[in-house]
This record gives structure tokens, sequence and C-alpha cells, in this order.
């Protein structure tokens, strides 16, 4: 049998018992507009769900916020029994009141009724790989990852992660309990977190890069050069360079479109030579902030 699509480049380790493929998919923008409520295209974004396990992605990153709860109840209406080996990694620690618009809450009550609800929609009794979505500037640090730590304990989660946390808050949370992931926003135009994927490298620490595509921004100018003359798109280089950056990275592009879902997949076999990740790596992009 031949290796699925998504398995040309390898495979990751997570936690030390969860061994997925290298390119997964973000769940995010299987919701609506401003990343709520149901998507306008509900059979597409199930189909979307479908096809992603066809071509062999068996890690999907999702959030209770994302919708709010419509990507997790979209997850398990178009996967449900889950193929083996998939990994369903989910977040907490925002609150959704319209759209585009989020709130922090990583209070212990409000992250142990989080975890209940996205078991419920998600039907399953434990979470491989759950994640404070953000650091609550309200609420103990310490106290949010006490209360994974003992949701873990009880056996409702699998993995502690992290997301969108600088590497104060790594050490911090490691002292109680251990990280196995840590999803922060990158990509090859927005390298703002390389010290913390480092670190992660340093420590078999998962690394899944959101907004892998720098998202919306427009591609570096090398970028579209390789993509031009190895007629392939931006988005395969861009991922095609994630791939590449580091073994702990794990891409999770997200679409709610079966054809732009088998480009990023395609992504997975493709293999920017040694003067191309060369040429790319010697660009250093503007800074986050600096951008227009």
């Amino acid at each position: 049998m031949s290796a699925s699509p998504a398995s040309q480049c390898g495979t990751i380790t997570i936690g030390g018992d969860l061994t997925v493929n290298r390119i997964g998919f973000g769940a995010m923008r299987i919701t609506g507009k401003g990343i709520w409520g149901p998507p306008e295209d509900r059979a597409g974004a199930v189909a979307t769900l479908r096809r992603a396990a066809e071509l062999g992605v068996n890690f999907i990153d999702t959030a209770d916020s994302y919708g709010p709860d419509v990507s997790e109840e979209l997850i398990a209406e178009a996967l449900h029994p889950y193929p083996a080996g998939l990994v369903i990694a989910t977040k907490a620690g925002w609150t959704r009141h319209g759209p585009g618009v989020w709130q922090h809450d990583a209070s212990p009550a409000h992250l142990e009724k989080a975890l209940e609800g996205s078991l419920k929609r998600l039907r399953l009794e434990r979470i491989d790989i759950y994640q404070l979505h953000i650091p609550d500037p309200a609420v103990s640090f310490d106290a949010s990852m006490e209360t994974l730590t003992w949701l873990k304990a009880q056996g409702k989660i699998r993995h502690v992660a992290l997301s969108n946390v600088t590497l104060e808050h790594i050490r911090r949370a490691e002292r109680i309990v251990p990280i196995v992931s840590v999803q922060n926003r990158y990509s090859f135009s927005d390298r703002e977190w390389d010290f913390v994927l480092d670190y992660c490298e340093s420590k078999n620490i998962a690394f899944f890069p959101w907004g892998p595509m720098a998202q919306q921004r427009k591609a570096n100018d090398v970028v579209e050069k390789i993509a031009a003359a190895r007629n392939a798109t931006t988005a395969v280089i861009s991922l095609a360079w994630l791939l590449r950056r580091s073994p702990v990275m794990l891409p999770i592009p997200g679409t709610g479109n079966v054809k732009h879902l088998e480009e990023n997949v395609s992504a997975a076999a493709f293999r920017l030579t040694d003067g191309e990740f060369a040429e790319l790596n010697a660009v250093a992009p503007k800074p986050y902030w600096l951008r227009g």
C-alpha cells in the first residue's frame, strides 16, 4: 500500500506516545465569518474534514472558542467514530461574545467547564492534547496550569500543552506539569518566536505554528520567486520551509475548502533544495509590529 500524501514529510511523536504525520489541520476556518457561528457551507466543511482524513492527516487542532463550539461539533459530525491514530488537540482560555470578539478567561472554574464541554462535543472520554489557549492577565498563570494538571490526574486529559506563550510561561509551566507542545504565531515572514521554537526543539516539545502562511500578508519576494521557478504555490513553499526549519515543527494550515486542503497537504512531498532553503533563511523579515 502506498504511503498517504500527508505522510510524505515523516512523523513526529508528541509526549512520547502520540505519533502523527507532520502536516496537520487547523480547524478554526471551518466556522463562520469572524470565527463565529456555523460555516456558510456546512457540507463543504464536513467534506474538508473527511478529505483530510483520507489524505492521511491524523492531527487536528481546534478550540472551544472556534464558533464557539462549532468547530468541535463539526469534527465529531464528520469523523466520529474516529479513525485509529487520529489525534485531536483542543484549547480553552478564551470566551466569545460576537464575530471577531475574544475575551480572556483562564480561571480554574472556566477551564474545568470548558473541558467538559469539549469532551461532550468531541464525543471523547479524554482529550489527547489540551492546550491553555492564552494566559489570562487577570488570573494566576500557575492557577491555570494547576487546574489542567488536576484535570490530567482525573484522566480527562492525556497531555497538557500551551498556546500564545512566552519562554518564561513555558518554563513556569514545566515546573508544574510536563508540556508536550507549544502553539505560537510563526511563519516564514513572521519569526518573532524563533527563540521559543529553538527552546522547544532543545526539549523535544512539538511546535504548532498558527498563521503558518502569514495569513493574508503578501508573501516575501523570495518565496514568490521560488514558487514560480518550481511551478508551486507560495503556500506550498511556505509550508515546505516550516517543515525543514525544525524537526519538532507540525504545521496546522486551516481551510474550509477541499482544493486548498489538498494544496496544503501536497507540501508534505515538496522538498526545497539546499540552495533554496539557504536563500530563504538569508531573508530577515520585518518585525511583526513594523509591517504595513
